[in-house]
């Protein structure tokens, strides 16, 4: 074995060392590009290695041409303005020796941004990342030396089309990029990046979704609801000043530079993502984000009126989440729901006691409902129809339900008549509350009384009997916070009950006695000298 370990040892050196040598050599081709046109050929010796198969190779050479590149945009030894054909320059075309090295260069350039948005597929990660950051580089490079040959009077310095072409290959069709995507959320903080990415983004939706005539693309889509949802606009226009690019003039007038500028790119992007039909999936990851994340930077939210009012409908979890964003245009944005309460009202069924979603239900249909100008019959089918659902209900959502309906009849004094009922005997026992009955004007609530609670008195969960107790007495005036109890879980439940109460002393006289045997021999012998 003694041997095998030494040819082990022996074979790791020597790759280590051909790494080294390697560095080397990319980093003396760098380096005698640098000294004299003469070795301009030795670029092609290292965009070779940028195309090796093995790892470090490529990390490698992408930092070589990292250096190189960007020294060559510092130094302006690339063309700038339009580029002429390789073929046409070299031929003559009556341009310069000068003329020609920088046509050279900006061809090998561009062979080198080509190669590096190929590596953004590539199957190793650090290989996607490091060419990743060398694009980016270039970038800023890009926006401090252009290549374009611009009117600086009417037009703004920053380069659109490469930060186009990283956003294409990020947004891939085939290959999941949330990893990658997560590495890019760095360069997304420099508000022009943000600002330009967000342009890049809609231009893009709009010619991949359009040429699957808005068919359903997953993975695609799931690449650009990630790179969107790590995008966040500054609440205020002070707070842009971290630009990738400095315009040396009228940056103010830059629209890169203004926050509404930024909310109408970030508000299209958004419509321009949902106006294509979603996987299933991607409705709940939209709508659990929605009401903190997009409507607040959205410069008309109630444009999202036909997305949520949509999801409303569906039912289910999807409704549940609908409603955080209807709670924000209703309450923010004076939005008419007609049939609002309807829909809340059909969306308590026994499923909801059990999703992903109850706490956050329970919170917003508390904060629907503590409006005191309610009807009186509305409160009252909501109050029925949640103790109806009680009775098969898990003890955590009872320990809910209850300071639910309570708070509801005390925001309501007209709903005690479902409490303090009169009743006698010749009235048949049958509950005239329509349970079926998807309207809540019509399901004779106000007819029927809250029974259920007096059946959960005898629960077999302590905690959910002595809650239903409280109906026996009037209930006080200061309402439950059901706010402890939103995100109990069974597990809690069950440790809280399997947890041993700590043993308190009992006190058994309230003055500590201190002349109960103090001289009792005296008082002994006292008394047997007189027996």
């Amino acid at each position: 074995m003694a041997p095998a370990k030494k040819r082990n040892v022996s074979s790791a050196k020597t790759t280590e060392q051909s790494i080294k040598k390697a560095k080397i050599d990319l980093n003396s081709k760098v380096g005698s590009v640098f000294e004299s046109r003469k070795h301009a050929n030795d670029v092609f010796d290292i965009l070779e290695v940028l195309e090796s198969e093995k790892e470090k190779d490529v990390v490698n050479a992408v930092d070589a041409c990292s250096k190189l590149f960007c020294t060559l945009l510092e130094r302006k030894d690339l063309y700038i303005g339009k580029l002429p054909g390789e073929e046409e320059a070299l031929s003559g075309g009556g341009y310069s020796a000068e003329e020609k090295y920088r046509m050279f260069m900006r061809h090998r350039y561009n062979s080198c941004v080509e190669m590096l948005l190929e590596h953004l597929s590539h199957e190793l990660h650090r290989v996607k990342e490091s060419a990743l950051c060398c694009l980016m580089k270039f970038a800023a490079a890009e926006g401090q030396h252009p290549l374009e040959d611009l009117d600086w009077s009417e037009h703004y310095s920053f380069p659109r089309e490469l930060m186009g072409a990283v956003v294409d290959r990020l947004l891939s069709k085939t290959a999941d990029n949330s990893l990658l995507i997560s590495r890019f959320q760095e360069f997304l903080e420099m508000d022009d990046v943000r600002y330009y990415v967000m342009s890049s983004i809609r231009e893009n939706l709009g010619q991949v979704m359009d040429k699957t005539k808005g068919a359903v693309v997953p993975v695609y889509q799931s690449n650009v609801f990630t790179l969107m949802s790590n995008i966040s606009v500054p609440s205020q226009e002070s707070e842009l000043t971290n630009f990738m690019v400095k315009q040396e003039a009228k940056h103010e007038d830059w629209k890169a530079a203004r926050l509404n500028e930024h909310k109408r790119v970030f508000e299209r992007m958004w419509l321009g993502f949902l106006k294509y039909k979603l996987p299933s999936n991607m409705y709940k990851k939209v709508l659990v984000i929605l009401h903190d994340s997009i409507l607040p930077h959205m410069s008309k939210p109630t444009l999202m009126i036909d997305f949520l009012t949509a999801a409303y409908e569906v039912g289910g979890a999807i409704s549940l989440l609908a409603l955080n964003g209807l709670f924000v245009l209703i309450h923010q944005h004076n939005l008419d729901y007609p049939d609002f309460y309807k829909k809340l009202y059909n969306l308590l069924d026994p499923s909801i006691f059990h999703v992903k979603y109850r706490a956050r239900f329970f919170h917003l249909a508390n904060l629907f409902l503590s409006s005191s100008h309610l009807p009186v019959y509305l409160v009252a089918a909501f109050a029925k129809r949640l103790a109806r659902l009680a009775l098969t209900a898990p003890a955590t959502a009872l320990l809910i339900v209850l300071p639910f309906i309570y708070n509801l009849i005390r925001r309501h004094p007209s709903c005690r008549v479902l409490i303090h009922k009169p009743s006698t005997e010749d009235e048949p026992l049958e509950d005239p509350y329509l349970m079926d009955e998807e309207d809540p004007a019509q399901c004779r609530a106000l007819e029927s009384s809250l029974w259920e609670i007096k059946t959960l008195q005898k629960h077999h969960h302590p905690d959910v009997a002595k809650a239903a107790m409280l109906i026996n007495t009037p209930l006080p005036e200061q309402e439950d916070d059901i706010s402890e109890v939103l995100e109990i879980t069974t597990y809690e439940l069950m440790e809280r009950d399997l947890k041993q109460p700590q043993i308190k002393s009992i006190p058994l006289e309230f003055e500590t006695a201190t002349q109960l045997l103090k001289g009792g021999g005296d008082v002994l012998g006292q008394h047997f000298c007189l027996d």
